[in-house]
């Protein structure tokens, strides 16, 4: 294990460094979620157009995720009052209730380091010290 090449170091950090901050399929759809309830919650009456922009995915995309979030109950469309022919976009209750809950915290890097013991902990640190002077 020890004099391994630099290359074969990297290879088993990189491998390591992605295994432990990974996020799941549920923690990327979260992050999605909230993302799209935090732009039209800063743009309310919001437009589809604002909102992919704000997002910056395109307008189809973001079309077919605020159906969903329609249909979960976290987001209203309704008539512009501007322009009959555009939707605005605004909260509903239960979407300004899901947005202020804390995003999971369970899968981070935190809480993985925090299982950690002392003495592991501080071998971390002095890898990273090291890791950081090479920058």
């Amino acid at each position: 294990m020890w004099g391994s090449s630099p290359a074969a170091i990297a290879a088993r950090f990189t491998a390591v460094a992605q295994a432990f901050v990974a996020d799941g399929p549920a923690e990327r759809t979260d992050r999605a979620r909230r993302t799209l309830l935090a732009a039209v919650a800063a743009n309310e009456p919001a437009t589809l157009n604002k909102v992919a922009s704000v997002v910056r995915r395109g307008a189809p995309a973001v079309s077919r995720s605020v159906d969903a979030l329609v249909r979960a109950g976290l987001i209203e469309r309704a008539p512009d009052p501007d322009n009959r022919r555009r939707l605005a976009l605004k909260l509903t209750d239960e979407g300004r209730g899901a947005l202020s809950v804390a995003p999971n915290a369970g899968t981070g890097l935190e809480p993985r380091l925090a299982r950690l013991a002392h003495s592991e902990l501080r071998a971390v640190e002095r890898a990273l010290e090291i890791l950081e002077r090479g920058l």
